[in-house]
């Protein structure tokens, strides 16, 4: 894996967590923990890509 790769998941993973904590901010049913439509592919990227990179780091501590 080289140094791009692991840059660029990480650009992707901070924009989704960017891109959620933006919805959450704006969004009633969110904020109350009830998953709206409109949010919930948001909020799966996001943590789909936390997941991902968080192996990532745990693969490099090896």
């Amino acid at each position: 894996m080289t140094a791009r790769q692991t840059d660029d998941l990480y650009v992707r993973y901070m924009k989704a967590f960017q891109d959620s904590t933006e919805h959450t901010t704006n969004c009633e049913a969110c904020q109350d923990g009830q998953e709206c439509v409109g949010g919930a592919p948001i909020h799966e990227r996001f943590a789909r890509l936390q997941d991902a990179y968080q192996a990532r780091q745990k693969q490099q501590r090896r």
